[in-house]
């Protein structure tokens, strides 16, 4: 239990942060500590009272006046509570039934709500706390200055109110929370690929082949892998002198008793050891954006999805959705893959850790909206645009002809359901995508097996594109969730 208590801690801390639990509550605790402490330095220094203009507290002497005051703000405040709690639950029932369930995660990392919430819960505890200190027996005493303060939060909240509002009509545009969503996405590729790819592609050295027998270790609960923590695995391993290989990646469910790890050295460690190994995964009932970058794309799918779907019939929002999953892929490949070898001292391997690779992210971001868009051709000639700028973005010739391989599957895919007039719009787009990849006339395609829709889960399935060449992360793509061998990068 106590090899485990910093990841429980790490969890605790991200799921507290993002909800309407913590920074509230330490806004209101805040405030009241204010309130209170002002009132008690006010009763003990009345001299205090005497920088307060006389038109803004007349009746110093009367404390009645000073008790009506804090009631009547706290009671008022109270009320607008209510409004605001029953503002935000109707944001988010829209969200969920209108665009996708998934994206409530962004709602309630919203600091702007936290924040709102914690200042009228503040001024709430703030007039409560400072109220036993305005009596009139056994010394009449009103806290001049404590009252004033209350005045002036009751005024912020009023103007907080505006913006609370305001910023609800924005945050349920779609535009809003896609970008809001591209963005948490994009922050999750720089804390996990901070390096920038530089120069052209080099493949790494094909996967080794374990030398040694392993034994399995089972998972003790079910859920997803939402984050985990490779130093403690690497550090472990390097003690024990044997090898440690995560068998599914972050973003994948896990049942209990299933195997999680494939450990070499079998008699090197004993039971009490698999609570040790365990305890540096954190697995829950849903995905986060702690390590799991492939979630932020699935929540962008799911709109476009939703948008396109015969009952809402909203192209345009699917657009908005492929443009900003277009900033996610150049992200992605502008930035050097995590280390799925990992090896302590040098040239050890200690830790084998799967990581979704390029093809993986691009079957999550393309294929469900090019399967569902076939009757449509602006949401296709979009996906050919995200496409065509992707492939700019890439120096390595092998990833662009891959990449001009999906339009042509985009296009096929559309071939005898759309006008002649959009399909030659769309066969225009396709030339210009393979003049990128070096290629000026229209060739036939190589036969390709590409993977099916990926279901909403995230989970991949055993088929698999089966190149000649080596892939972007220099491993065969016959299994796209195991990652290569490969040597840790110093920093340049």
């Amino acid at each position: 239990m106590i090899n485990r208590l910093p990841l429980r801690l790490r969890s605790a801390a991200y799921a507290l942060r993002g909800g309407f639990l913590v920074r509230p509550l330490v806004i209101a605790v805040v405030f009241g500590l204010c309130g209170a402490v002002l009132s008690s330095l006010e009763e003990a220094a009345p001299i205090a009272a005497a920088w307060v203009p006389t038109t803004l507290f007349p009746a110093r002497e009367d404390a009645q006046v000073a008790q009506v005051i804090l009631s009547v703000i706290a009671q008022s405040i109270m009320t607008v509570v209510s409004i605001v709690f029953a503002i935000l639950l109707m944001t988010l029932t829209l969200a969920s039934m209108q665009f996708s369930p998934r994206i409530l995660i962004s709602f309630v990392r919203d600091r702007s709500t936290q924040w709102t919430l914690g200042i009228f819960l503040g001024t709430f505890s703030y007039c409560v706390a400072a109220l036993p200190a305005a009596r009139a027996l056994p010394h009449p005493f009103a806290p001049v200055l404590t009252v004033v303060g209350a005045m002036l939060l009751a005024l912020v909240c009023v103007g907080w109110l505006l913006f609370f509002i305001h910023h609800i009509s924005q945050s349920i545009s779609v535009n809003h929370i896609v970008d809001r969503i591209a963005r948490e996405t994009e922050q999750v590729i720089d804390d996990l690929m901070p390096y920038p790819r530089a120069g052209h592609y080099h493949p790494a050295p094909p996967p080794a082949v374990p030398e040694e027998p392993e034994f399995p270790i089972l998972s003790e609960v079910s859920g997803y892998i939402r984050f985990v923590d490779t130093a403690r695995l690497v550090e472990f391993a390097r003690a024990h002198h044997l090898r440690v290989r995560v068998t599914r990646r972050v973003g994948h469910f896990v049942p209990a008793g299933v195997p999680l790890l494939m450990v070499s050295r079998r008699t090197r460690i004993g039971r009490e050891h698999f609570v040790e190994l365990t305890g540096a995964f954190d697995i829950g009932p849903m995905r986060t954006l702690q390590q799991d970058v492939e979630f932020g794309v699935i929540q962008i799918v799911d709109i476009a999805l939703r948008a396109i779907s015969p009952a809402v019939n909203d192209p345009s929002t699917a657009i908005s959705c492929i443009d900003q999953l277009t900033r996610i892929l150049i992200r992605w490949l502008g930035r050097l893959p995590p280390d799925s070898l990992l090896c302590n001292p040098p040239h050890v391997v200690r830790v084998v850790l799967p990581w979704i690779d390029l093809e993986g992210l691009l079957n999550t971001a393309i294929e469900q909206i090019r399967a569902y868009a076939t009757t449509d051709a602006a949401v296709s000639l979009r996906l050919l645009r995200l496409l065509e700028d992707v492939a700019v973005t890439v120096e390595s010739e092998s990833l662009r002809l891959r990449i001009v391989e999906r339009g042509r599957r985009v296009v096929e895919g559309c071939r005898g359901r759309l006008p002649p007039d959009d399909l030659a719009r769309l066969e225009q787009r396709l030339a210009a995508l393979e003049g990128i990849a070096g290629h000026a006339g229209r060739t036939e395609p190589t036969p390709v097996t590409f993977p099916p829709v990926a279901e909403a889960g995230g989970e991949e399935r055993p088929a698999m594109i089966k190149p000649d060449r080596p892939s972007d992360h220099g491993q065969d793509l016959r299994i796209a969730s195991v990652a290569p061998f490969s040597r840790p990068r110093t920093p340049p």
